[in-house]
């Protein structure tokens, strides 16, 4: 997060006051607010953070996702449907992924139909170190306490039910068993 405000206020909290005088009730429109600039800031510092391993979040998210899969490898069609972007918000990243070495694409043996995108060795690698890199600014999130985060985590999380995101489930509780 930028260390001096660009403004000795917060335009937020201004615009609420505004609104306010102009059309009544400001809460949604301040928390709606709050959360899409609160999504530029993080964004600003995790793309910063990423640029000396001359990648977007976006992509380590793509590299992130090949990770987690069982054989690395993903259809293009499933990357777009678990980040929830568009066919070419992948293809873009995927060029881009492939001509840094990071990815190769390769037809689908069980559909040759279908193009994967696989991990490359220097994808684990690079992914390695831009996951420390990440975890050493704690991922941009600043002024909370861990509890804090949980808690806002679980609130966007209702948010992001309510708007059909996901089914809604409840999160599990942490284990007490030590």
């Amino acid at each position: 997060m930028p260390a001096d405000p660009r403004l000795p206020f917060d335009p937020v909290e201004r615009a609420g006051t505004l609104w306010e005088q102009h059309f009544g009730d400001a809460t949604a429109m301040r928390l709606a607010t709050s959360v899409m600039r609160v999504q530029q800031l993080l964004l600003a510092e995790l793309d910063a953070a990423l640029k000396p391993y001359a990648i977007t979040f976006a992509r380590y998210e793509v590299l992130v996702l090949l990770t987690f899969s069982q054989a690395q490898s993903l259809p293009l069609s499933k990357i777009g449907e678990r980040l929830m972007v568009h066919p070419t918000s992948v293809t873009n990243a995927i060029d881009r992924l492939e001509a840094q070495g990071l990815v190769r694409r390769q037809a689908d043996p069980g559909d040759r139909r279908r193009t994967l995108a696989s991990l490359t060795p220097a994808g684990s690698a690079l992914v390695a170190e831009a996951t420390a890199a990440l975890t050493a600014i704690d991922f941009a999130i600043t002024g909370l306490d861990t509890a804090e985060q949980d808690a806002t985590f679980d609130l966007l999380q209702r948010l992001r039910a309510a708007a059909g995101d996901f089914p809604a489930t409840p999160r599990p509780e942490p284990s007490t068993i030590g």
